[in-house]
């Protein structure tokens, strides 16, 4: 037998607090897991900074892996049981993409960075073309591994992440508005934040899902499973997504690694602080051996580390960040936008640099996106297997995908809201700050 479809003597299971159990029955995905690029990602945080406010999201990237894995072997093995081509272009599951499906949902997400999100936005990179680097690279063991199916299977895998392979069925089961990546995220988030609000009938989806000649719908009897999942995701967005105090946290570690690029990019680096394995996104040369040997136990030494370095606001806000002190936020808004210069003169009036200490920052367009009838429908398959998209039969998720979400925040030093009571130094800018803040909201 070929190495593609070479099986376990033994079928594998992992056991997942989402999916009871991972089934992995074929090599390949077996020696895929345990490549070291794999196994790096057990030390990326799934939902970055969102841990220090439900505190039991400690879940990683390798669990959310896992768990997308199992959902597109679950699909598969629904599609081979019920939607199987009988001939060349009926638009029915043709099993020869089995395995590029199967490894790409295992490795859609093994390009992802420490703190992932924070760190592209300083440093510009992309988790999307890193991944395609890491499964195309013959550096990596993830590319030994694919290679052993065939000579352009990497390039294979690599075209699923990027959105080009020709089979939109094998794209759309990983990358969608209605996805493996997506259901197992919500789910696993859910559990792992305590929340309710991202559970759904994922067993009733999977049961209405299935393949057609451009990609993967639902049949119409599913249609409130998908409403329920339309509704959880929303929820999800607006609870634990764009929780305030987590985007602090975001704003803090973005400006700790601005003051770090600072500091490190432009001395001699003779300081035992000093964090050799960034200097390369400091200066703006790595490679892919840079970034993978980075994850969030890496960063999170260094800010240790920079808790007592000389530079002041370097070490303010490692601790910030390390001991959980987020900056403060309010709401605005078009007509109170032009009170923000004032604010921000009056933190650095008080003591605070405001390129450090003050940010704006607004939920619309964080890495999260909510459904948009802007982007490709959901479809829903008719008895006579026409198409309609969701939005049109479902008064519910177009009352959701037309209704702009997310606000726009200031972010500023929480002491300048209770300062010192032993400090009256700068009490007229104080009680000036304080008189624009009511109700979480900027006033004039």
């Amino acid at each position: 037998m070929d190495y593609a479809h070479q099986q376990l003597k033994r079928e594998k299971v992992f056991r997942d607090p989402v999916h009871n159990y991972v089934y992995v029955k074929y090599q390949v995905i077996l020696d895929l897991i345990n490549t070291t690029e794999f196994q790096r990602l057990r030390r990326v945080h799934q939902l970055g900074t969102t841990s220090l406010i439900f505190h039991g999201a400690e879940h990683s990237r390798f669990s959310h892996s896992v768990g997308v894995y199992e959902i597109a072997r679950r699909i598969i093995e629904s599609f081979q049981k019920n939607f199987m081509s009988k001939e060349p272009g009926d638009g029915l599951w043709d099993d020869s993409e089995k395995m590029v499906a199967l490894c790409a949902a295992l490795l859609h997400d093994v390009g992802h960075g420490a703190y992932s999100h924070t760190f592209e936005q300083i440093f510009g990179t992309n988790h999307e073309q890193i991944t395609q680097e890491i499964i195309t690279s013959p550096t990596t063991e993830i590319n030994h591994v694919l290679r052993r199916v065939g000579p352009d299977f990497p390039e294979k895998v690599a075209s699923v992440i990027n959105k080009t392979y020709p089979n939109k069925q094998v794209v759309e089961m990983i990358s969608s508005q209605l996805d493996a990546d997506r259901m197992d995220y919500l789910l696993r988030d859910a559990y792992n934040t305590g929340v309710k609000y991202g559970t759904f009938d994922l067993s009733r989806i999977l049961e209405v899902m299935r393949p057609y000649k451009d990609g993967i719908c639902f049949e119409m009897s599913g249609m409130h499973a998908v409403e329920d999942y339309i509704v959880s995701r929303f929820q999800m967005y607006q609870q634990v997504y764009f929780h305030p105090v987590s985007r602090s946290m975001e704003v803090v570690l973005n400006r700790l690694l601005q003051r770090a690029k600072f500091i490190f990019s432009s001395k001699v680096h003779n300081d035992p602080q000093t964090p050799y394995l960034l200097l390369p996104f400091f200066q703006g040369d790595f490679n892919l051996d840079d970034y993978l040997q980075l994850d969030d136990g890496v960063l999170n030494t260094y800010f240790i580390h920079w808790k007592r370095y000389p530079d002041d606001i370097l070490s303010n806000l490692a601790s910030r960040f390390i001991d959980r002190k987020p900056l403060k936020s309010v709401k605005f808004d078009k007509s109170t936008a032009d009170l923000l210069p004032r604010m921000r003169q009056i933190v650095e009036q008080s003591g605070f640099n405001p390129d450090y200490y003050t940010a704006t920052d607004n939920s619309f367009d964080l890495p999260y996106d909510a459904y948009q009838a802007d982007k490709k429908q959901i479809h829903l398959m008719q008895d006579d297997g026409t198409l309609v998209s969701l939005s049109s039969v479902s008064p519910l998720v177009r009352a959701i995908s037309d209704r702009q979400t997310g606000d726009n925040r200031f972010f500023f030093p929480r002491e300048i809201l209770k300062p010192d009571e032993n400090v009256d130094l700068f009490q007229p800018e104080y009680d000036e700050f304080n008189s624009h803040i009511r109700n979480d909201k900027l006033i004039k």
